[in-house]
């Protein structure tokens, strides 16, 4: 997530650097074959590339929506994981007298966190972090869960066996969960905890297990593969054609001018169609960013910053004094 008021213009550039050199032989190649070899005939009317244009424009502002929707649901999941977690870190202090279950019930709860946001972290196919542009930026920040493997970040929270035990299941963070319940159940049985304080934690605990449904069905759906290859198909063609349907239209330039540019003006094709181009592309580059908020790229939820907050607010309902530190960002960005 970026964490600043704006992207600068120069970060924005290098981001999209290596779309504007293909657009730039892309309108430099029907100005050579109009100027120079005399093939006028290339010339496509504007009307049709207009329509294309405008046809263009809808599919980007529709999938643009439609990630940015992703990213929103994304972003609602985890404060709603934020808000049960507190309320889950009050009931372990509260409800019992014995500080081992109330420790163990934090920080196994913490080790769920963990396991979540590793697994969200997790490529999947459809995801672009790994597309060059997206390789080069991250020089900017980095992503802790691809730094430290996970069952070393998990032996922070869970004994050796336990440890074992949920690194071999199907699902880690949901065999946490299993876990959080089998005490409880050790708990109520033993008569540490009231029926209403049971039925009050069983609850949280079903809360989790939606949240994590929610963000694993965020994760694990792309955006609707057919409407992504038919927006990229759109903008392609339209950029290849967009020089073409500018050609004659600069040409009648020359009847206005005098001197030196007189006969040239052709060649203002080149600057005009990678501006214009250099917009339909970036607005695809931009939601094709959005489209996976879990990913790793600069534009995601900020999972680590997230899971970093909690853990020190339930630490510090343990009463414990050596923290670990918050996460702030590194160039404005914040993951």
């Amino acid at each position: 997530m970026h964490g600043g008021k704006s992207y600068k213009f120069g970060e924005f550039l290098f981001w999209t650097r290596r779309k504007v050199y293909v657009l730039l032989v892309i309108s430099i190649v029907p100005v050579i074959l109009y100027e120079t070899c005399g093939l006028e005939w290339i010339s496509i009317p504007w009307t049709v590339v207009a329509l294309l244009g405008t046809a263009t424009a809808f599919t980007v502002g529709f999938k643009n929506t439609q990630t940015y929707n992703r990213t929103n649901e994304a972003q609602q999941v985890w404060t709603s994981i934020v808000s049960l977690s507190r309320s889950w870190g009050i009931f372990s202090r509260d409800f019992f007298s014995n500080t081992a279950t109330t420790r163990e019930l934090i920080y196994r709860h913490m080790a769920w966190l963990t396991a979540l946001r590793y697994e969200m972290r997790t490529p999947r196919t459809w995801e672009t972090i790994d597309r060059k542009h997206n390789t080069e930026y991250q020089r900017f920040y980095r992503v802790a869960e691809r730094e430290t493997p996970l069952d070393k970040e998990l032996a922070k929270y869970l004994s050796g066996q336990e440890l074992k035990e949920v690194l071999a299941a199907s699902n880690t963070a949901a065999r946490i969960l299993a876990n959080q319940g089998k005490l409880l159940r050790k708990s109520f049985d033993e008569q540490q905890m009231q029926i209403a304080q049971f039925l009050e934690m069983e609850k949280g605990l079903k809360e989790f297990y939606i949240s994590q449904a929610k963000s694993e069905q965020v994760k694990n759906s792309p955006y609707p593969r057919q409407y992504a290859v038919v927006n990229s198909f759109f903008i392609r063609i339209f950029c290849l054609l967009l020089p073409f349907g500018l050609l004659r239209d600069f040409d009648k330039l020359n009847e206005l001018v005098e001197g030196a540019v007189k006969g040239h003006m052709v060649w203002l094709v080149v600057p005009f169609s990678i501006m214009i181009s250099w917009m339909y592309t970036s607005l695809e580059q931009i939601g094709e960013s959005t489209e996976n908020p879990f990913e790793g790229s600069a534009n995601d939820v900020p999972l680590t910053s997230i899971c970093r907050d909690i853990e020190i607010e339930l630490r510090e309902l343990l009463e414990e004094k050596d923290l670990p530190p918050k996460l702030y960002p590194q160039h404005n960005i914040l993951l």
